[in-house]
């Protein structure tokens, strides 16, 4: 099996959207398969799914109307991957949701972060590396609380989703926008929003920093508008 193959076949078993032609032949052969492969996951993890050149352009989207609150229940017929461009805990007070990104917007310049580097064009080597900092902490969101997601599929389409029984890998802080998730073959989508269970959907992790930065500014300026608390920052 070549290099591509073994690198399209290692991403499918780790529930990775596939890659495109343009990624694959941007990976130097010479380079260990482990490397190329934390290089491909690592890309992929960091692009828009709607542009990516790097993701293979036939990637399945949701079926049509599927966000119609008028579609009583649908199902998946096939694996579906998405994108996270919005979240909301419904658990808590607008109030609370304010001191909830503010702590975040703190600590978001001093976030840890992992590189991986490959340096030259064809015959060097890939390194990984950590950058320690002081890490902001995720809000443990409590058992009982709710999010809603906002997803977007390869085509752009966007569908809301909600837990339907608590995941604790979904939390404002946590969850960050552009992380890509497997939506899985079965998955119910009940008038126009997803219902989220952690046995059918695959959380890849990743993160689109501008859409981040972007994304807790904006939402913490809507948020204090409406409790009438847009004050500037301390």
């Amino acid at each position: 099996m070549d290099v591509s193959s073994q690198i399209i076949s290692a991403l499918q078993a780790s529930s990775f959207p596939p890659p495109s032609q343009n990624l694959l032949s941007s990976l130097s052969p010479s380079i260990p398969l482990p490397s190329l492969l934390a290089t491909a996951k690592s890309r992929i993890l960091s692009s828009d799914l709607t542009s990516s050149p790097l993701i293979n352009p036939s990637l399945p989207t949701l079926p049509a109307g599927i966000d119609s609150p008028a579609a009583k229940e649908v199902v998946l017929g096939g694996d579906i991957h998405v994108q996270v461009v919005d979240i909301e805990n419904l658990s808590i007070s607008r109030w609370e949701q304010v001191e909830e990104l503010e702590a975040i917007d703190r600590g978001e310049r001093t976030r840890g972060r992992e590189v991986i580097q490959v340096t030259g064009e064809e015959n060097d080597n890939v390194s990984t590396q950590s950058q320690p900092a002081t890490q902001a902490q995720p809000t443990q969101a409590g058992k009982n609380a709710t999010h809603r997601l906002t997803l977007q599929d390869r085509a752009g389409n966007k569908v809301y989703a909600i837990e339907l029984r608590r995941i604790d890998k979904i939390g404002i802080g946590k969850t960050m926008m552009g992380e890509k998730i497997l939506l899985k073959r079965g998955t119910v989508v009940a008038r126009g929003t997803v219902l989220l269970t952690a046995d059918k959907c695959v959380f890849l992790g990743g993160k689109i920093d501008a859409w981040q930065r972007t994304w807790v500014e904006g939402r913490l300026a809507r948020l204090k508008a409406e409790v009438g608390q847009d004050r500037p920052a301390q």
